[in-house]
């Protein structure tokens, strides 16, 4: 049987390959080997690797590879560590692919442990535009990768474009609309307020959902964003779930933030947990009345359900978005006048921008069949002037 390696280095790499995993684990060809890294293994991010073992997968390897600190010097350290544990876990289980997915800089050093020791990658939601370092990180995963699963047309088109073959793009559209088309909207969703602290949350009723992650090539302006991002969401004192943000440099700036200004300011309108389950946040994204911050998943998740989406500064600069996203600054009467435009609109129409809902199975699929290789080439276009 050919052995498939997924590694999952954050939740929301978990959120998207899940329905990839459940695939991989029912095809009768393939066998699942998954290695959990970066934040999967952390407890202050409440040990994501257990909801993966609950789910019933294997975890063939955990690796530890976060420098504290939260820094650009932390997160380039962060990747040599990782490259070389990455390493010895790959010579260990033996993978015939390894399959990865994303921008992460963790992901980065499981891919350049697996290119040079001849391991064949591939990689999912290679393509895409985006702001920070994420998406060189992304562009570099993409080179080192022999066969890809682009989340859209227009990604598959630019990896042509980046010289890579397309015969090695053996399927477009993002998992994540699996999750999104078999979700049931109608489960209780009492665990948001069992967990963390502030007000009490019904997401049947009308709430926000903020999400804001450092943008790294702008490191030191996390801490003011977050502050004009606070200051907008008080101006409209809605119910507000807010989720904490992921560990790039510059997190440890934003959290700060959140409990400074709840020291600060009188916040009844508020609710700060850690992590939910990919399900879970699926159903939270899907309710909300207007999604406020920087996620990817504001972007590529959203659009399943129509979800309104205030898209706060330059994160994610580039990416294609679909009509229910509106950008905006980092400054509070830019974004209160973007969550007060969904606020008159309501809902959009659903989306299937990134994925029709049956990605996983082709995915599986087409891993079965393809030929693992190790020597790349580029990929030359010739046009007109040839």
């Amino acid at each position: 049987m050919r052995k498939i390696c997924v590694v999952l280095v954050d939740r929301a790499n978990y959120g998207r390959l899940k329905p990839v995993m459940h695939a991989l684990q029912d095809h009768p060809e393939l066998q699942l080997q998954v290695i959990c890294a970066g934040t999967m293994v952390l407890e202050r991010f409440q040990l994501p690797v257990n909801v993966v073992r609950n789910d019933g997968f294997p975890v063939d390897g955990e690796i530890y590879l976060e420098l504290e600190g939260s820094t650009p010097t932390t997160m380039a350290k962060s990747v040599g560590i990782g490259t070389i544990e990455f390493a010895s876990e790959f010579q260990r289980l033996k993978p015939d692919i390894c399959l990865i997915i994303g921008d992460r800089y963790e992901a980065l050093s499981a891919v350049l442990a697996a290119a040079f020791m001849n391991l064949c990658i591939a990689h999912i939601q290679g393509g895409e535009v985006s702001g920070s370092i994420d998406e060189s990180t992304r562009h570099a995963m993409s080179k080192y990768s022999h066969f890809h699963f682009p989340s859209t047309q227009r990604a598959a088109d630019y990896l042509i474009r980046m010289g890579e073959k397309p015969d090695t793009i053996l399927g477009v559209g993002c998992p994540s609309s699996d999750i999104a088309r078999a979700i049931d909207l109608k489960k209780p969703m009492d665990i948001i307020n069992q967990r963390g602290s502030g007000i009490q949350i019904d997401i049947e009723k009308p709430f926000l959902l903020a999400l804001f992650h450092p943008t790294t090539t702008e490191f030191g302006h996390e801490s003011e964003d977050m502050t004009e991002l606070l200051h907008a969401l008080e101006r409209i004192e809605m119910p507000t779930l807010l989720l904490w943000p992921n560990i790039d440099a510059g997190s440890d700036h934003i959290s700060k933030q959140v409990r400074v200004f709840r020291d600060k300011h009188k916040v009844g309108w508020m609710r700060a947990i850690t992590n939910l389950t990919p399900e879970d946040y699926i159903r939270v994204l899907a309710k909300a009345t207007v999604a406020v911050g920087n996620s990817s998943s504001f972007v590529r998740d959203s659009g399943h359900f129509g979800t309104p989406v205030a898209l706060v500064g330059h994160r994610q600069d580039g990416r294609e978005t679909d009509v229910n996203v509106i950008r905006c600054e980092a400054e509070r009467g830019d974004i209160e006048k973007a969550i007060r435009s969904h606020l008159d609109h309501g809902r959009y129409r659903p989306g299937t921008l990134y994925g029709d809902g049956k990605v996983s199975e082709r995915i599986a699929d087409q891993l079965s069949k393809a030929v693992p290789y190790v020597q790349k080439r580029l990929h030359y276009i010739h046009d007109a002037a040839d």
